[in-house]
């Protein structure tokens, strides 16, 4: 399967591993053109952060190695865009 983007829950220590290396580390990844990294929240000890990555061919199994590796945690993933091209997602309107 294509997996041409996802956006992803993923927490980490506040210390390590930094923005930067999180990045780099996502960046690294086969498949991967772009990654958006935003902050969400933070506390005392861990920061949220949602990860947009976007690519063609995206290598899941490494992308989610290369997180971990980093000590980040991946929660969950939010969104999966795969095929031949990329739909951007419209809002439901009731």
């Amino acid at each position: 399967m294509n997996i041409r983007r996802l956006q992803l829950d993923v927490d980490k220590a506040v210390a390590r591993p930094d923005l930067l290396d999180l990045a780099e580390a996502i960046d690294g990844v086969p498949g991967v053109e772009a990654v958006n990294i935003t902050v969400t929240d933070i506390d005392v000890e861990t920061m949220g952060t949602e990860v947009t990555v976007e690519g063609d061919g995206i290598d899941v199994a490494r992308l989610f190695a290369a997180i971990e590796k980093t000590g980040a945690a991946l929660h969950s993933i939010d969104e999966i865009v795969a095929g031949d091209r990329v739909i951007d997602r419209v809002p439901r309107i009731r």
